[in-house]
């Protein structure tokens, strides 16, 4: 309830930047994903709540200013301002300065996740499986790897961001070309850990349990070569992409009952680990010998109707307005 005593007011947050300070000129897709996302879970919300969308192009504060928190709750959306590294955390740190209710994870949550080593470090202390990594500051740096296939990453970005089919490499001089390329253009250190053949699940979690929602497996039998097997960036954003139309999701995934225990069991644990709350997603790959590894948590991941959170909430039975109606209700328990 509002101070005066009237319903709920929910003000949708997100990003809308013109530019990007780094990254590659396709990133700006990702952009224009989290604007329809915000539409749509406006949309979802109107029904049962007075709903106000409200973009950030400088400063929260400046955005929220004729929202008092005492009257408002904010559904979170946002990821940053022009690309700009931890923004996503920062926007979670400064809304709960500013005393507002928001969905989704806290700031701290975000800033572990999102920071790929240090979740790394945080999932080997808790005895998490993740795939063997390093992280080079300079292309210098690289010497020698004790096996391929690898996958370079920048350390700090999600949504697939600088994940093509180039990111994954097969020798010492694709690797350090690709070492390159992410400190060049993305402005920020390199994660480069081992690449798993095999499987990828997707475990969604929500509500104060946290509630695992069933199962999901990206589908890749549309590419035969086992390395071209990755969630990219063209696969998430690129609408004119063969990979957006040929990496469907099944759920819930076709996986025996023990391997499928065992996803969930680490699926939990991770959400633990980073301290996730509200929602969130945890990418699982399996190599060919059924070994199950964390590869990353997305804390507050992608709404969209068409994506693959939605997907496993649908499964319970729950419409997209449900869905939405119950994160806010989430965060006002």
């Amino acid at each position: 309830m509002g101070s005066t005593g009237g319903p709920i007011r929910v003000v949708v947050v997100y990003n809308e930047s013109p530019f990007l300070i780094k990254g590659e000129p396709q990133d700006i897709l990702a952009e224009q994903g989290v604007i329809a996302c915000s539409q749509a879970v406006a949309e979802a919300l109107a029904g049962r709540y007075q709903v106000q969308r409200v973009p950030i192009h400088t400063d929260v504060e400046l955005a929220l200013a004729p929202y008092p928190p005492t009257e408002w709750v904010v559904f979170n959306l946002g990821e940053g301002v022009q690309g700009r590294l931890f923004e996503e955390a920062r926007i979670a740190w400064a809304l709960e300065a500013m005393g507002y209710r928001i969905t989704g994870s806290s700031g701290d949550a975000l800033a572990r996740s999102i920071n790929k080593g240090y979740a790394k470090r945080l999932f080997a202390r808790a005895g998490i499986p993740t795939p063997r990594w390093r992280l080079y500051r300079s292309v210098s740096e690289v010497k020698e790897w004790p096996r391929f296939p690898v996958i370079v990453k920048p350390i700090a970005e999600d949504g697939s961001l600088g994940i093509g089919s180039e990111a994954v490499v097969n020798d010492l001089e694709a690797l350090r070309a690709r070492v390159s390329h992410v400190i060049e253009c993305y402005r920020q250190a390199a994660l480069v850990e081992e690449f798993i053949i095999g499987r990828e699940f997707n475990v969604s979690l929500w509500g104060s349990g946290p509630e695992l929602l069933p199962l999901a497996e990206i589908d890749f039998r549309a590419f035969p070569d086992p390395l071209e097997r990755i969630v990219s960036f063209a696969a998430k954003w690129d609408v004119t992409s063969f990979a957006y139309y040929h990496t469907p999701v099944l759920c819930p995934a076709p996986v025996e009952e023990k391997l499928a225990a065992r996803i969930r069991e680490l699926a939990l644990a991770a959400w633990r680990v980073i301290g996730c709350r509200g929602y969130a997603r945890v990418d699982i790959r399996v190599d060919t010998q059924g070994q199950p590894y964390v590869i990353e948590v997305n804390c507050n991941p992608d709404l969209s109707p068409e994506a693959g959170f939605f997907q496993a909430v649908r499964r319970t039975g729950c419409s997209y307005e449900e869905m939405v109606c119950r994160i806010v209700e989430m965060t006002m328990e």
